[in-house]
């Protein structure tokens, strides 16, 4: 385990699957539906309403959890499935809180997580009796609450630094944040597919899914940290080049990686 001290930031991301038995007691409770027949109704349902088959995060559990261990000069420690190789909602969102903690609390890096990975691990340590105080400091100021929409240094959400807190729609997201850097953004699955995937029994593929948008997340929060003046051009490039190493030597072991080499671009520089 990586010695808390180095820890500066935890980028994270989580691909999550429905609670099919609180689907089918909440939103059907009069048709004793079994519960995948209950998400395949409700996400008909959606999809009529909507054009879109998304269940909301309330009814979400973790399937899958990728942190990378980020050190204060922006390098790469590790990159971490939690719960590996069995996956369990609970055991996920403990180890995450748990980690968090035994890292001294260092800010969460996310595209979007504060719209819904964030909100899906808060629910989960709840419905699973898990206590994070220190997380839900609802007692300090507003400005110094970790849950603070402002407070960068619990959280930083790089959707958010992009859009201006909303003030703008980054249409195009992760993917388009990613690409422009030559990185490989959205080059396998989904997040739409994971639901459909998970019920075929394919956790790997969406393992390996979560794992290269940790990698894109990475890439985009070097290139935000040289917008911000906190590192320069040259050195992220040093470091991205350090990461593409680092990648290599474990590509063999971790089929995702394998796969995110496979569409890897370098950024060009402008002339």
């Amino acid at each position: 385990m990586s010695s808390p001290q180095n820890v500066s930031y935890l980028i994270f991301d989580i691909e999550t699957v429905a609670d099919s038995a609180l689907v089918s007691k909440i939103r059907f409770p009069k048709d004793d539906l079994e519960p995948k027949e209950a998400i395949t109704r409700y996400r008909a349902e959606l999809m009529a309403q909507n054009g879109k088959d998304i269940l909301p995060f309330t009814f979400m559990v973790p399937a899958c959890l990728i942190v990378a261990k980020v050190a204060s000069d922006y390098r790469l420690i590790d990159l971490v499935a939690l719960d590996d190789p069995q996956y369990r909602p609970y055991h996920i969102v403990k180890s995450f809180w748990q980690g968090w903690k035994h890292y001294s609390k260092p800010v969460l890096v996310t595209f979007n997580g504060r719209g819904y990975d964030v909100p899906v691990l808060e629910l989960a340590a709840y419905r699973y009796g898990i206590s994070v105080p220190e997380w839900f400091n609802v007692g300090a100021h507003s400005y110094e609450q970790s849950r603070n929409r402002y407070n960068i240094s619990s959280h930083l959400d790089l959707c958010d630094l992009f859009s201006n807190f909303g003030a703008v729609r980054m249409s195009g997201g992760l993917n388009l944040l990613a690409n422009m850097m030559g990185k490989p953004g959205k080059s396998g699955i989904d997040g739409s597919q994971v639901q459909d995937y998970y019920d075929e029994g394919k956790i790997q593929e969406i393992v390996d899914y979560c794992r290269c948008d940790v990698l894109d997340t990475y890439f985009v929060f070097l290139r935000s940290r040289v917008l911000l003046g906190r590192l320069s051009l040259e050195e992220e490039q040093k470091i991205v080049d350090e990461t593409k190493v680092w990648i290599e030597a474990r590509a063999d072991q971790q089929p995702g990686l394998k796969h995110y080499l496979e569409h890897w671009g370098d950024w060009k520089a402008p002339e």
